[in-house]
C-alpha cells in the first residue's frame, strides 16, 4: 500500500439506497447567491429559497457528502432530497426544529433543550 493511496471495491455504489426522496422545485428570489450543503436540513435553509418548506421537514439533499447545491440570484432549478436518517433529532440550522423531527410541528421541545435554552439566554443577559 502507498501513503494515502485509495483502495475501492469493483462496481458503483448507490447513495441513500432504499431511503425516501421526494423532488421539489427551488427558486432563489434574493440577490445573492446561496450555497447549500449536502447535510444541510433543507427545511432550514436561507429564507431567499422559496418552495414548499412543509415538505422538506425531515430531508438534506440528495447529493454526495461534502458536496453542495448553488442557487444563483433569480435561478430556478428542481432537486432531489432525501429523507435525514439515524435518530432523526435536529439542532442548531435556523432553529426551527430543535429537537425530534418525527413529533407533531409545533410540539415543544424537550426539558434537556429547555433549560439551555434559559441558560444561553440568561449568560446572553448577564
Amino acid at each position: 500500500m502507498i501513503p494515502g493511496e485509495l483502495i475501492t471495491d469493483d462496481g458503483e455504489h448507490e447513495l441513500n439506497a432504499g431511503r425516501t426522496t421526494i423532488t421539489l422545485t427551488v427558486s432563489n428570489t434574493g440577490d445573492r447567491p446561496v450555497q447549500v450543503g449536502s447535510h444541510y436540513h433543507f427545511h432550514e435553509v436561507n429564507a431567499a429559497l422559496a418552495f414548499d418548506r412543509t415538505a422538506a421537514r425531515g430531508f438534506r439533499l440528495n447529493i454526495a457528502a461534502s458536496t453542495a447545491v448553488r442557487f444563483e440570484p433569480g435561478q430556478e432549478r428542481t432537486v432531489e432530497l432525501v429523507e435525514l436518517a439515524g435518530d432523526r433529532i435536529v439542532y442548531g440550522f435556523n432553529g426551527k426544529v430543535m429537537g425530534e423531527l418525527d413529533k407533531p410541528i409545533g410540539t415543544p421541545v424537550s426539558t434537556a433543550a429547555n433549560v439551555q435554552e434559559v441558560n444561553v439566554k440568561a449568560n446572553v443577559q448577564a
